[in-house]
Formats: C-alpha cells, sequence, structure tokens
C-alpha cells in the first residue's frame, strides 16, 4: 500500500481528487480534519487553531497526528492501493511522512487564483470567505505554513482549470499511472 500526500491551495481540487479516487483506490486522512476536530475541542476557528497548535507543539503536530491515524489504519487487514493523506501544508509534514513512510510521495493540485476563488464561493463552507480579501488572507495564511514549497516540490503535478470531467479522468489516469 502506497501514501500519497495531496497538496494544494484552497480551492485547488483536493476535494475532487480524493472523491474521485475513493471510487476504487483507497482511504483517506484529513489533515484538515484533523485540525477542525481540534477546534473543536478548543472552541476556536480553524484558521487560529492551525496556527496556534503549530505554535504550542511545534511544525510537525498535525502531521503526527496524521501519522498516528495512517499507523493505526496500516495495523487492520485493508485492501486498498493507497492511504490518501489530504492537505499537506508545510515542508515539515512532508519530511515526517518520508521518515515513517518509504512509499510515501505527493501530488500537488493546482489551480490559479480566480477559479479557486470562484468554486469557494459555490463549495459555501465554513472556512472559506465569500469576499476575495478573505480568501486571499486565507491563502497567505497557508502558504506562511510553507505551503507553497510543498506544491513546488511535489513529486507530481496535476493541473485543474478544465471541467470536473476532465479533471476527474485525469486523476484517475494518474492513479493508475502510480499502480505500475
Amino acid at each position: 500500500m502506497k501514501v500519497l500526500g495531496v497538496t494544494g491551495m484552497p480551492g485547488s481540487g483536493k476535494s475532487v481528487f480524493i472523491d474521485t479516487a475513493l471510487e476504487k483506490y483507497g482511504i483517506v486522512v484529513s489533515m484538515g480534519d484533523i485540525i477542525r476536530e481540534k477546534a473543536r475541542e478548543r472552541g476556536e476557528d480553524t484558521g487560529t487553531t492551525a496556527k496556534k497548535i503549530r505554535e504550542e507543539f511545534g511544525q510537525y503536530i498535525v502531521s503526527e497526528l496524521t501519522v498516528e491515524r495512517i499507523k493505526e489504519i496500516l495495523k487492520e487487514d485493508n485492501e486498498a492501493d493507497f492511504i490518501l493523506v489530504d492537505g499537506i501544508r508545510s515542508p515539515y509534514e512532508v519530511e515526517m511522512f518520508k521518515e515513517n513512510f518509504d512509499n510515501f510521495s505527493s501530488v500537488s493540485i493546482f489551480a490559479c487564483a480566480k477559479t479557486r476563488f470562484e468554486r469557494l464561493l459555490i463549495r459555501n463552507r465554513a472556512d472559506d470567505s465569500d469576499n476575495y480579501d478573505g480568501f486571499l488572507v486565507r491563502d497567505n495564511r497557508e502558504l506562511g505554513f510553507g505551503l507553497g514549497d510543498v506544491i513546488a516540490t511535489a513529486d507530481y503535478l496535476l493541473v485543474n482549470e478544465d471541467s470536473l470531467e476532465d479533471f476527474q479522468d485525469q486523476v484517475r489516469e494518474f492513479l493508475e499511472s502510480q499502480l505500475d
């Protein structure tokens, strides 16, 4: 079983990648879900929690919690081709996964800012801004974690600027190539 980290800016298509992969190929562990769980426990918004837990426990904390979950999954008898790690945001996290899993690789999903903002308006999740200035604040927070470095150094890059169906086909082709 391979461990595949999925990264990209908010609205780039990480969730579409994950949903398409789950049709056939894997299990997902979401780093964002871990942050959202911690935010609920702390009574904070996700952005505040994402920043504060790194300040309190170090840059590796989210990846450490994610590695623990993956190791629990690996203990179970599992038929999945991949464990998909959704939402890697820092080089520290990539380093942690590479240290813990020999079969780790990463894929970056790219879409331009205009496309991503339009998608976030449609998605309308609680942590999505409905104005461009708020969108840029979130982008800058994510980039502050080192997300730009993670995107730039990913093992693979998929561009998601076309239709949903085209991107889903691209994801399927990519995953098939990883199984060879």
